[in-house]
């Protein structure tokens, strides 16, 4: 039998969702075959990386080659990182750089679809050719003045503001007067430089995981309905249990059809890897709108992913097996 594989589950970052990032790290060290994988928790902050050892308590990772030296003279290499950080250094492109520089395999996509997929206005122009709804928007730059009646004008009321490059779901907000759109926009700066503001899209809420392993049929998942127990599906309906999801979605094969397709072509059009989860708005006519696409989901137990990968009738170990099995064939590949 070959020597299992030392894993880097990398949790934490520096967005306002790290909690939630480790909650998912240790969930995902409790899924991996341990005849195959040996997990090993990898905290990020800034600049602070640290190994999470259970014995040795928090052990310095060199970015020198991503390795840790142990306090018992072992010189720890890891084969891989499990990525399972949100929003920056996870989600944007700056820890996936990291490691494709020093040769690493990951699980999530490549620098470049990570920092194309972060940036929500950047992500809706290039989706566009797919066919899939996209609602009007448009950017506000931090110290770039705005009218908010000429907006309110152009897309009408209420509103959706939210920062334009963030993997939570704080600084967003739903805007029904002209007179709350500054202070919402002021809101989102303090989540990131830009501010995308999108006009209301009404209808139920969906999203459907995705996944394509190199040289292997990809795996649509079973969508699931998000019904949000508050006004919408911000932070305390995705994490503080206000919500309720529904999967599979009891809703037609044909419009489960048709948001599997989309999220199969946005993902080859985005050039995705590993496993992202697309969300999207269906209109009262079945139109289904573009929300957002996260590379890097969300994997505590009921999370969205896992509740899908139950529903196929899989389990989170099998897939996650599939899932390094596939980084370590991309590297390979390169």
């Amino acid at each position: 039998m070959n020597n299992p594989l030392h894993i880097a589950i990398m949790a934490g970052g520096n967005s306002s969702e790290s909690e939630i990032s480790l909650r998912g790290a240790a969930q995902m060290a409790q899924w991996l075959a341990p005849d195959r994988f040996v997990p090993h928790t990898v905290l990020v902050r800034g600049t602070q990386w640290v190994l999470k050892h259970p014995q040795h308590g928090d052990i310095a990772v060199s970015r020198d080659d991503f390795s840790v030296h142990l306090p018992d003279g072992q010189h720890l290499r890891f084969d891989c990182a499990l990525v399972m950080i949100h929003g920056t250094p996870g989600e944007n492109g700056l820890l996936q750089g990291y490691l494709e520089m020093m040769g690493i395999p990951h699980t999530t996509c490549s620098t470049m679809s990570a920092a194309i997929t972060f940036n929500k206005y950047v992500c809706k122009e290039l989706v566009r050719p797919t066919g899939v709804g996209l609602a009007r928007g448009l950017l506000i730059k931090r110290g770039q003045p705005f009218n908010a009646q000429r907006i309110v004008e152009e897309l009408g009321l209420p509103l959706f503001v939210k920062p334009n490059a963030s993997g939570s779901s704080y600084g967003v907000s739903k805007v029904k007067t002209v007179a709350d759109l500054p202070a919402a926009v002021e809101a989102a700066l303090a989540e990131g430089s830009e501010v995308l503001v999108e006009e209301f899209i009404g209808g139920r809420e969906f999203s459907c995981g995705v996944f394509k392993p190199a040289g292997e049929l990809e795996v649509l998942m079973p969508v699931t309905e998000i019904i949000s127990h508050t006004e919408f599906f911000d932070y305390n309906a995705k994490y503080n249990h206000q919500s309720n999801e529904v999967t599979p979605a009891q809703i037609s094969a044909k419009l489960a059809g048709t948001m599997q397709q989309l999220a199969s072509r946005i993902y080859d059009r985005l050039q995705c890897s590993g496993i992202v989860r697309v969300d999207y708005i269906v209109t009262p006519e079945g139109q289904p709108y573009f929300l957002e696409i996260n590379t890097v989901p969300g994997m505590s137990a009921e999370s969205i992913i896992p509740q899908q990968v139950r529903a196929m009738g899989s389990t989170m170990r099998d897939v996650l097996n599939m899932v390094i099995a596939d980084a370590m064939q991309r590297h390979s590949c390169r």
